[in-house]
């Protein structure tokens, strides 16, 4: 019997901040390797997941959501996205269940994708309060443009995804793997800490304060006992803010290095001595030369 041919290639999520599609990725690769929150805006580089599959390799690229950026760091996250929907073989757009059918947003950000083929995924499905409201949704959006398939999920709960990732094989070209196949992600554990960390500013702290954060990992020592010792810096752009990472007696500088541990450890799968200090870094933001440094650029 002919052995099955080998299929792999490259597939961007694309969307508006906050439809899911970093919860998207970390479900199909079982793991977490892209921190989520409920705020906007997460996600602020390009990062890759590796999702293999029988006879297959597929090479998932998360982006930063789609949106009118005011801050030059801001911008920049959505160039990254908008760099993500050419050189590709296929495109998943994601949606909400509970948003309108948006013929402005679709025409802006795929518009004038011609030679991609592009699938709808339209997520958070367990949100609607009636299950025959996705029939409607999938005529709405389909109405807007010829997107070559149409996919409810609901990626928080699993539901759906392994539908999602067979019909995504389908559309992959016939090709070598790109990366051997115990890796989930060419992102450096490094990095992923220094998210893991920012992730928790995220979810910990309001207003302001985690668009204004920024975290780099000063060093990264695996000791003689097997413990790894971190130590990373939070960066802030105002001095009123400093307070607020801190936290009275420290309490929420403790949190969220607590919290973040207990992640890094299970990502490194050994005991982990995390050391946070903060550090205010006025207008970084907005600097070309440090949106460079810290990878947004």
């Amino acid at each position: 019997m002919k052995n099955k041919t080998f299929t792999s290639g490259f597939v961007s999520i694309i969307g508006r901040p906050n439809v899911g599609k970093s919860t998207l990725l970390n479900s199909i690769i079982g793991e977490k390797i892209v921190i989520t929150s409920d705020k906007p805006q997460t996600t602020r580089n390009r990062i890759q997941g590796i999702h293999n599959i029988p006879n297959g390799q597929i090479v998932f690229i998360d982006t930063p959501g789609i949106h009118a950026g005011r801050s030059r760091l801001n911008r920049s996250m959505v160039d990254t996205a908008r760099s993500a929907i050419s050189g590709v073989d296929l495109l998943l757009l994601v949606v909400e269940a509970t948003t309108a059918a948006d013929q402005e947003f679709v025409t802006e950000v795929i518009g004038k994708v011609t030679s991609i083929p592009v699938v709808l995924v339209i997520n958070k499905i367990d949100l609607l309060a009636d299950k025959s409201q996705v029939l409607k949704k999938i005529a709405d959006w389909s109405a807007l443009f010829p997107f070559r398939e149409i996919v409810p999920i609901s990626a928080g709960r699993n539901d759906g995804v392994e539908h999602l990732v067979s019909v995504v094989s389908g559309y992959l070209p016939e090709g070598e793997a790109m990366f051997p196949d115990d890796i989930l992600t060419d992102m450096s554990e490094k990095f992923i800490v220094g998210e893991m960390i920012r992730e928790k500013v995220f979810r910990l702290t309001r207003d302001e304060v985690p668009y204004s954060t920024a975290v780099t990992v000063e060093s990264f020592i695996e000791r003689e006992n097997g413990v790894i010792a971190i130590s990373a810096a939070i960066m802030i752009e105002k001095d009123t803010q400093k307070g607020i990472i801190i936290g009275a007696k420290g309490e929420m500088l403790k949190k969220i290095g607590t919290q973040a541990r207990h992640d890094i450890e299970r990502l490194l799968a050994t005991k982990v001595y995390l050391e946070l200090f903060v550090k205010v870094v006025n207008n970084w933001s907005e600097r070309p030369s440090k949106l460079r440094e810290l990878g947004y650029e």
